[in-house]
């Protein structure tokens, strides 16, 4: 029988890290909090804020508080036009963010007018949704793009019709008496394929307008979808609140 291994569990004779109150490897740090995954790596972790698994929209809201107005059927909400953009009732600041959406499978329309809706973090920071499979638009428009300020890395989009997945992560904004200390950050996988790396945003989202942090808001803020007249569908929508795990 081969003999057991054991190393040591930490050394209270190592240099003390920068910036830090602990040494290398020091066997008094606390150890990370364990989370469970989920049977797969779209399934949400123990640890996440399903805010829709496929049945009701009991989770969300419309603008004025009132229900969210869109369908339900076998297991994903499509947007129902002209009822509005919707928000989760629960709120977020730092958060990962995982749903899958997929853009009407007949093609109508070209550029902006063809499978268009949006992600907003804090219901202000927009993660493009758009059919951008061989569609023609302008490339901060496009799908993954942080609307009207950055296109993505690139054109990672499935065919229409098919459902395509959004894992990302988002850093909340810090401002002090009002002053903008840090700007808010995306870094945004489309089908897996890395769109954008901790980018720093330019402010809220707009239309054919510059971005500003001015005035500030607050430190948390629902998911929004948006509501742009498209038959576009969502899916296995999780969040998990990173500030929770948040360690200077």
């Amino acid at each position: 029988m081969a003999e057991e291994k054991h190393g040591p569990t930490g050394y209270d004779d190592t240099p003390i890290l920068l910036g830090q109150p602990w040494r290398v490897h020091d066997g008094e740090r606390p150890m990370p909090t364990v989370v469970t995954p989920g049977a797969t790596s779209t399934d949400p972790p123990e640890d996440a804020v399903v805010l829709f698994g496929g049945s009701d929209m009991s989770g969300w809201e419309n603008k004025d508080g009132g229900p969210a107005e869109w369908t339900v059927e076998n297991g994903y909400a499509q947007v129902n036009p002209k009822s509005g953009d919707i928000l989760s009732k629960a709120t977020f600041g730092d958060a990962q963010l995982h749903l899958e959406f997929a853009a009407p499978s007949e093609v109508r329309g070209s550029s902006q007018g063809r499978g268009n809706s949006g992600v907003f973090l804090m219901g202000l920071y927009e993660v493009q949704v758009l059919d951008g499979f061989d569609n023609r638009t302008y490339a901060d428009g496009l799908t993954g793009a942080i609307y009207g300020q950055f296109p993505p890395l690139v054109n990672a989009c499935r065919a229409p019709g098919e459902w395509q997945t959004y894992d990302i992560v988002f850093q909340a904004p810090r401002y002090q008496n009002s002053n903008l200390v840090s700007p808010a950050f995306l870094t945004v996988f489309l089908n897996g394929i890395l769109l954008h790396h901790h980018k720093a945003a330019h402010g809220p989202t707009g239309h054919r307008n510059l971005s500003s942090y001015d005035p500030p808001h607050g430190p948390k803020g629902p998911l929004k979808l948006q509501d742009h007249g498209d038959l576009v569908r969502y899916r296995n929508i999780w969040m998990r609140d990173l500030g929770d795990y948040d360690q200077a």
